[in-house]
């Protein structure tokens, strides 16, 4: 199974990139591919970019694309929604299980995953995984990633068994 990591934090090398990648870790992928949207930076801003082409086809040959963010003002960074615009309309994330996972600092934000980031991979076409919610001070020993692993990497595997 081949899979994408797409980290939207503003800076490289995050707690958002490392649970991204503690996650994809669970599925044990034969290949993985991260995009840091940090790297890709201004040239998100316009259309054509051939570093922002190359990551979207990237994410496009992948079964399994974990859309990772950490929360700003209840939702997702601008930074992702400037890569999700690039892909086309309904059937630009086809044939893509789409796993959203942000982090915050509080519980209060445990469903933003599930109510901003998921319906809009949902839009593009892809096949929504259950949202993943972690507080980004704990998730290393909270249990909360194993938890929603063990329950959810047998079911989601079965998609491209």
């Amino acid at each position: 199974m081949h899979a994408a990591l797409v980290v939207g934090n503003a800076k490289s090398g995050s707690r958002t990139r490392e649970a991204g990648e503690r996650l994809l870790a669970a599925f044990a992928p034969d290949q993985t591919a991260v995009i840091e949207l940090a790297d890709l930076g201004p040239a998100l801003l316009g259309w054509g970019d051939p570093a922002v082409a190359a990551a979207v086809q990237t994410v496009q040959d992948t079964q399994l694309a974990v859309f990772a963010s950490p929360t700003y003002k209840a939702t997702y960074t601008g930074l992702l929604k400037l890569f999700l615009d690039q892909f086309a309309g309904s059937i630009g994330l086809q044939g893509v299980v789409g796993l959203p996972l942000m982090l915050s600092a509080a519980p209060i934000h445990t469903l933003a995953a599930e109510y901003t980031l998921k319906p809009v991979l949902a839009e593009l076409g892809a096949t929504p995984a259950p949202a993943l919610h972690l507080i980004d001070r704990s998730f290393e020993d909270d249990g909360v990633l194993e938890a929603w692993a063990e329950r959810w990497v047998p079911v989601l595997s079965k998609l491209w068994a």
